[in-house]
């Protein structure tokens, strides 16, 4: 009984410590997400159809690609296929966490798959990366996607249930680069992940311009071209 009662409490404390180390991101995402709500609404997306895709899509950045598309009648195939490109990089977040989550049951990692965004592989990674008993650890991952999850959705309903009442001078929209700043230079350590930041961002000024927000995807390829080409470089240098 004492074995059981242990084991259950490391599993509480890793669960609470996914939350705890997630919630200051959150405060970063509650403005994002009803950002996304009014914007969807504005979009012409119903109600209905805006939270749902919250729910399935589950990708702020995507979510909001996908509005801006439909506002502007692009063919459905496109909205689809720029939406893959955007969210291209979770297949290497998932790479990423796959030697932790190797051993898990297929339900765990379906789940974990579902949860996996940028918040919540941001403080997943860095936990998995401490010393520490990694068979529990998906406890973490599981705390901070639902605390991510759970935020998501009602900042999202509570935009839409807002809709256009939110006033244009509260300018909430730098809510959105200031999530992904705060996610992105914490895990600048190398000149690989350096570069490659520097690499994306300059691009994105330079393809500004490109239609049907293709810059962003453009943004990413070149960055993560560079950062790979300089961690390949180092490997072989060693």
């Amino acid at each position: 009984m004492a074995v059981y009662n242990g084991a259950m409490t490391t599993l509480r404390s890793e669960f609470l410590h996914g939350i705890r180390d997630e919630l200051p991101i959150l405060i970063g995402v509650l403005p994002f997400g009803m950002i996304y709500g009014v914007s969807a609404l504005s979009a012409g997306i119903p109600a209905s159809s805006a939270q749902a895709m919250s729910c399935i899509v589950f990708a702020g950045s995507a979510q909001f690609v996908i509005a801006q598309l439909i506002a502007t009648g692009t063919p459905s195939l496109v909205v689809i296929l720029t939406a893959f490109i955007v969210n291209i990089r979770h297949m290497l977040y998932s790479a990423s966490v796959a030697a932790y989550t190797s051993k898990l049951h297929p339900l765990w990692k379906w789940l974990l798959a579902y949860l996996l965004t940028d918040e919540a592989y941001a403080v997943a990674i860095s936990h998995y990366q401490k010393a520490g008993d990694d068979m529990q650890k998906h406890w973490y991952f599981l705390g901070a996607g639902l605390a991510l999850w759970t935020t998501w959705q009602l900042s999202t309903a509570a935009g839409i249930f807002l809709g256009g009442h939110i006033p244009a001078s509260w300018s909430l929209d730098f809510a959105a680069t200031l999530t992904f700043i705060a996610l992105v230079v914490p895990a600048l350590k190398d000149n690989a992940s350096t570069a490659a930041a520097l690499t994306a961002a300059l691009t994105a000024l330079l393809a500004i311009a490109l239609p049907l927000k293709l810059g962003i995807a453009v943004a990413a390829l070149f960055g993560m071209a560079v950062g790979l080409s300089l961690e390949m470089k180092k490997n072989r240098d060693r």
